[in-house]
Order: structure tokens, then sequence, then C-alpha cells
């Protein structure tokens, strides 16, 4: 298991191929990566923060408990802070498991934990105004249904 809580951007192909080498025990390996968006126009900057620390340990739970829930022979989970810009990546979830479903359905928990309660706060910079993005109901649904 490795978790990764970095500024600077992060290779998507060299971090899936260093994820995947050497599985022979590993039967499927599902990787997402999530990048910013500018749904409305006029984004011009998603700031991130977080807590150093108390990220990477609520990271490293979550992670645990799809390991053993799952079943998972391995997981990554590399999520950026700081500025960036639309199209940039945030983060990456990988999971392998001797399975599809269990790499699926783990990878989905991991996407929708760290979309809906991971520490991590999200800022919105347009070329006006900038404000804090707010939960969604249909993030905090997602959810419920693990």
């Amino acid at each position: 298991m490795r978790i990764v809580v970095q500024e600077q951007p992060f290779d998507f192909g060299a971090e899936a191929d260093k994820f995947a080498n050497g599985r022979h025990d590993m039967g499927a390996i599902v990787t997402f990566t999530g990048v910013v968006r500018d749904v409305e126009g006029g984004l011009s900057t998603m700031e991130i923060e977080h807590y150093p620390g108390m990220t990477e340990r609520a990271l490293e739970k979550i992670a645990q408990e799809a390991s053993q829930r799952w079943s998972l022979g391995d997981v990554l989970v590399i999520h950026r802070y700081g500025p960036m810009a639309p199209g940039d990546k945030i983060m990456m979830v990988a999971t392998a498991a001797r399975h599809r479903k269990d790499a699926f359905e783990a990878a989905e928990y991991l996407m929708d934990y760290l979309k809906s309660r991971a520490p991590f706060w999200k800022k919105e910079h347009t070329g006006k105004d900038a404000g804090w993005v707010a939960a969604k109901d249909e993030d905090e649904d997602a959810l419920k249904r693990w």
C-alpha cells in the first residue's frame, strides 16, 4: 500500500506502470484519475488545502479498510494539494486484486471516500472571485451505498 499526498504533478502512466509491473498473482488492476474540470467556464484555479499528517493517516485508514473488505493485493492513492489549473490531475487511485469485481468495487469505494470524506478543502478561483466548494448531496449519497 502506498499513500502519497503531494503538491507537485504526477505522471499517471509512470505510476500505473510502476503499480502494475510484476503482478503475477493479481488478475485485475483498476486505475482512476481525477482531473480539475471547469464545468461552467471561467475557472482559473482550483486550490486544495489539507492538514499534513492528519490527511495521510485518514487515507491510510480507508485504504486498509478497503484492502480488508475486498481482499486487495495492493492499493495506491495519490492526491495533490495546492493550486491547479483546469485539466490538471488531482488524484489517482489504483487497486490490485485477484478478481476484477474486488478491484473495481474497492476503487469505487476509495474514490467515493476521497470525494466526500477525505480531509481536503477545495477553493475555486475565477477571474472575479473565489469560493470554497460545498459538499454535494450526490457525493454523500454515493458513499451511503458502502
